[in-house]
């Protein structure tokens, strides 16, 4: 199971990447797909919309169950991943590359840092 060292994650598995411009990208992390198993269907959210952290921002559907995803940091969204309503095992195959989410423009850049390190985050799933 891959936890990269480079992102940011939140106890609700949704993993963050600062692209160094007041945009983040989202994702949900190796751990949680792999929990879900194949997703087969992703609804995710319009762009232009305020979110607040904590906000059910998107929702997965696996063979197994629905799940929210949620986000991890305030802002707009600027952009979905479209790919994935065509191809959403992309989630799977590729959690912190092709299979990202959504971007976010943050309303504070600074409210990363609540957010937990790798090694914090690996010691959240291995309990």
């Amino acid at each position: 199971m891959s936890v990269p060292e480079n992102l940011k994650y939140a106890k609700s598995h949704e993993w963050v990447r600062d692209d160094g411009d007041g945009v983040v990208t989202v994702g949900i992390s190796d751990f949680a797909q792999e929990k879900m198993t194949e997703l087969v269907y992703v609804e995710l959210p319009e762009a232009d919309r305020e979110i607040e952290a904590g906000d059910e921002l998107a929702v997965v559907e696996s063979v197994k169950s629905a799940s929210d995803i949620y986000s991890p940091v305030s802002g707009t969204v600027i952009e979905a991943n479209t790919a994935l309503e065509d191809d959403p095992t992309l989630v799977n195959s590729a959690p912190y590359s092709d299979g990202w989410m959504f971007q976010i423009r943050l309303s504070d850049p600074a409210k990363l840092d609540a957010l937990m390190n790798a090694a914090d985050y690996e010691k959240l799933i291995s309990e």
